[in-house]
């Protein structure tokens, strides 16, 4: 089934060209149907590659969705044209009297400020509490999940002694959970950060039930009772070359920065890099919007 998106948004054409049912506003009004309202508050940079990453792994079930992208009031975007920002996107004071049946939280490029130091922070503290009463699951990536998990229980970030770069194995722990259907015992998952949270204070706090979790970049996925507020750690939406654009770009500039672990055939740079996570990454989405979204939501929003 279809993800709609506007008809003009340029993720659009580059998922039809990739064989994925992507639907306009105008087919989706004659449809009967009562579509997933999804919210994606995007905070990274280059918001055309999040938008194009996420409708992706959003269209792959049979439900409809229909996609809002939320900006911040608070920040201006230096790598996202002004026109693309106001054609697609809308500000939380434009969106917060809607309530949704999922949102979004990206990551973002300001892991290694202190949360209260991030100049939108106060803002998107109101937007977490706005998510209790306003949106019925909460899904936080990367960034994002240390903001949430910081925000609602008061855990700390670390930083760590170097860049958690790569593809890195993780063991699934509490299979009988939905989230997790389908999965493998192990599987593969993108980690890009400078930053996070202690496994052993995730596992102290009896509000989280841990689902997957790394012997070498720690706890991957957890999520509060009944999965209103979910918690992935890593990057399961990045593409094939995503890491590699970031290790390229910080080399140019000549940052310190090692090889993605697990990414390059023979660890050689100039190969096509191994793309071993994307099943993986389709279940999650799809045992998200199924389990905790579509099965719990109301039909009246």
């Amino acid at each position: 089934m279809p993800i709609k998106v506007q008809s003009d948004l340029p993720a659009k054409e580059i998922l039809e060209n990739e064989n994925i049912f992507v639907m306009d506003e105008y087919r989706a009004l004659h449809q009967n149907i009562r579509a997933l309202q999804i919210c994606i508050l995007n905070l990274m940079p280059v918001k055309q590659d999040t938008e194009l990453q996420l409708a992706r792994v959003l269209s792959n079930t049979p439900l409809q969705i229909d996609v809002s992208f939320m900006k911040m009031n608070s920040h201006i975007s230096l790598n996202t044209p002004i026109q693309h920002l106001n054609r697609f996107y809308n500000t939380f004071d434009e969106l917060k009297d809607k309530k949704f049946d999922g949102l979004i939280i990206t990551g973002a490029p300001v892991e290694q400020i202190p949360f209260e130091e991030v100049d939108y922070w106060p803002e998107l503290e109101g937007i977490m509490k706005w998510t209790k009463t306003h949106v019925t699951s909460t899904l936080h990536i990367c960034w994002g999940a240390q903001a949430g998990l910081y925000y609602h229980f008061g855990l700390e970030k670390i930083l760590l002694p170097q860049k958690l770069f790569g593809v890195y194995k993780h063991k699934v722990m509490k299979r009988k959970i939905p989230l997790v259907r389908g999965f493998d015992d192990y599987f593969m998952i993108p980690h890009s950060r400078h930053t996070a949270v202690r496994s052993e204070d995730i596992h102290n706090c009896k509000e989280l039930t841990i689902l997957a979790e790394s012997d070498e970049a720690g706890v991957l996925l957890c999520m509060t009772k009944e999965g209103r507020q979910i918690f992935v750690m890593g990057h399961p939406e990045y593409d094939r070359y995503t890491l590699h654009n970031e290790y390229i770009r910080d080399k140019s500039k000549g940052l310190p920065i090692q090889l993605p672990l697990n990414y390059y055939p023979e660890d050689d740079d100039t190969k096509k890099p191994d793309l071993q996570w994307r099943s993986h990454s389709n279940n999650l989405y799809s045992n998200w919007l199924n389990y905790y979204v579509y099965q719990v939501t109301p039909y009246e929003l």
